[in-house]
């Protein structure tokens, strides 16, 4: 056995898409990472398939996007249906100059495939088949014991990256464990090939069908005529039965002859998922950074995962990168930690609602999910409860990296992403051209957009020409009228805001000044043209100085005008207070009635409180030393 050493600056453990996001942002920012998977290749097999908005801007960000146009299907529709009845219909916002739509659907293997393509193109690659075999953090670094075809060696970094999923050796090899909630419900998961297939691309939902009874059935069209079914397993259950080809066949079969399926189909590839909501502690140990499934498990629900985990990579890239060159101290690898575990834990909590009614973790959530879809096709409000709950941005409003101004309701607050709004390019010998927000970016710094008209030209030219400011490693983008632009004298990008829209959507008349960081999130907004706070600011964004603890307010919850008095947050309430209350409930004729008349009155009195603690009252007492 040869016995070899080597060093490295960063190494990243998983070449699935989350270490390849996270290898790509450091390569961009010239440093060169190992990358190591125990896998021979990229695994060929569908897994996680919908990619969202804010990924799709993120992998425009690294280079990688327009492979994924190409190939991928964009949706932003759904249809839910209890049996053979259409209960919900899912509308995501999408206007006709939004550059991506709201979710993209795509194999697995092929995002794996142009994310390597994009990393090799910078000049990087994979170490395939390297076992990790042991791990030893050190005072400055952390040690690697490898096993792989030439035999075992020792692989020194400064830093590691650990992206090797939801089985991380890496993981386990530090003795670390996630927690959190695993639920029972299993789901087939299983893409069939469909010769001429012929499907709207949205996303399908069918709770209870004739085809499979008791079960949730959700489907997704893929590119080349490929079809994501996933099927939940019963109750008991045996799940290596369930695989069987003739018994996952059989199920399949009977799911597309109800939805009238007759063209020639045959099975691709299938697993069984398991739902779970768990995460690490923290993500940072020593000189250890946790990402994706490495670091937390989401349920597919919402498709969760796969973005939350390229969000992850997105943040820690440009950060690490900082660090290992001596930018920044590595506090700064802390607020990592901060703010994707506080992404973790919402998307955790939303997830959860989700799994309430996907896959209901016992008997009286599934009461209450009975209950809400038969009331759904007659009462608008009923069907609220049934909305997916889709992946959404993160706002990082309690970040150590991001300094607040106490309104989190106006304009784009600190710590949420910066919208990719359309817009008009200016730029010197080329003139102007439409396109979109994020294009005016610089590729890899810090920004900061400065609205001109609120501003004003003379008070914009001073503040870029500060001492405070001229020093910084950050890039100015005018945004403003014609009139406006052209009154400032400065070489800085420019994008033209004739009818001022972005401004308003900024709410630049009390913000006229915003500091952007790498990663496109807001780190700062400043009230007036003052380059000492623009540099203050600037060092919080790093993390170079202390700034006092704080906790977020809860955001605002969202109108829906379909769950009625009691809003949709109030609706969900009750909804778990009762699906705990009835938690013994059996179902039959007369619990069926009672569930749906709980969730009737409760939308007839309106007050969320008060129904809250009416159910309360009629729970059963816990047995005692329960």
């Amino acid at each position: 056995m040869s016995v070899a050493e080597e060093r490295a600056a960063v190494v990243v453990v998983g070449a699935g898409p989350v270490g390849l996001v996270a290898a790509i942002e450091l390569a961009r920012r010239g440093l060169r990472p190992v990358v190591l998977d125990a896998k021979p290749g990229i695994a060929w097999s569908s897994r996680a398939i919908c990619i969202s908005r804010r990924s799709q801007e993120i992998l425009d960000r690294i280079g990688a996007g327009p492979a994924f146009a190409a190939k991928a299907l964009p949706w932003s529709r759904g249809r839910t249906f209890h049996r053979d009845r259409l209960v919900f219909r899912l509308e995501l916002p999408h206007a006709p100059d939004d550059r991506h739509a709201p979710f993209i659907n795509l194999q697995q293997f092929h995002t794996e495939r142009f994310l390597l393509d994009t990393f090799e193109a910078a000049g990087g690659g994979v170490r395939w088949n390297e076992r990790l075999a042991g791990v030893e953090q050190e005072a400055d670094g952390v040690a690697l014991t490898l096993a792989g075809p030439e035999g075992e060696r020792t692989l020194r970094a400064e830093w590691v990256v650990a992206a090797d999923g939801g089985r991380s050796a890496l993981r386990e090899l530090m003795g670390l464990s996630l927690r959190g909630t695993s639920y029972e419900g299993r789901y087939l998961i299983a893409d069939v090939e469909v010769e001429g297939a012929d499907w709207p691309v949205e996303r399908h939902v069918w709770f209870d069908p004739p085809s499979n009874p008791g079960s949730t059935v959700i489907l997704h069209v893929q590119p080349d005529g490929v079809w994501r079914v996933d099927i939940q397993l019963r109750d008991g259950e045996d799940a290596e039965e369930a695989l069987r080809d003739e018994n996952a066949s059989a199920r399949l079969r009977a799911q597309l002859a109800a939805m009238g399926v007759r063209a020639p189909w045959r099975l691709l590839w299938k697993a069984v998922y398991r739902a779970h909501c768990l995460t690490l502690d923290g993500y940072r140990h020593g000189r250890v950074l946790f990402a994706g499934d490495a670091a937390h498990l989401v349920p597919i629900f919402g498709v969760r995962g796969l973005n939350s985990g390229i969000d992850d990579a997105h943040n820690l890239g440009w950060k690490l990168a900082m660090v290992a060159r001596g930018e920044a101290p590595e506090a700064l690898l802390d607020s990592y930690s901060h703010e994707r575990k506080g992404a973790a834990l919402e998307n955790i909590a939303q997830a959860a609602k989700s799994t309430w009614f996907m896959s209901p973790p016992g008997p009286g959530f599934r009461l209450m999910r009975d209950a809400a879809l038969a009331l759904a096709a007659e009462h608008p409000w009923a069907s609220a409860l049934a909305d997916p709950r889709q992946a959404s941005a993160h706002t990082y409003a309690d970040s150590p990296a991001v300094v607040p101004d106490g309104d989190a309701t106006a304009g784009v607050p600190p710590g949420a992403p910066v919208p990719n709004a359309p817009a008009v390019l200016v730029e010197p010998g080329r003139g102007a051209r439409p396109g979109h927000l994020h294009d005016a970016l610089p590729d890899k710094g810090f920004t900061l957009l400065v609205f001109v008209d609120p501003l004003g030209p003379e008070r914009a030219a001073d503040l870029l020409a500060a001492p405070a400011l001229t020093g910084l490693p950050l890039e100015a983008v005018l945004v403003g009228s014609e009139r406006g632009l052209a009154a400032v004298p400065t070489a800085a990008r420019r994008v033209a805001d004739a009818g001022g829209a972005l401004a308003e959507r900024f709410a630049a008349r009390a913000f006229p000044l915003c500091l952007v960081r790498p990663d496109e999130h807001v780190a700062a907004r400043f009230r007036d043209a003052d380059a000492a706070a623009v540099a203050e600011a600037f060092g919080a964004a790093l993390c170079r100085h202390s700034t006092e603890a704080r906790t977020a307010p809860p955001p605002p919850p969202l109108p829906d005008a379909r769950a009625g008095a009691l809003g949709r947050e109030g609706l969900e309430r009750v909804f778990e207070a009762v699906g705990r209350g009835a938690g013994a409930a059996r179902g039959g004729a007369d619990a069926d009635f009672l569930a749906r008349l709980a969730l009737l009155l409760a939308v007839e009195v309106g007050d969320p409180e008060r129904v809250l603690a009416l159910v309360a009252a009629a729970s059963p007492e816990p047995a005692a030393g329960g």
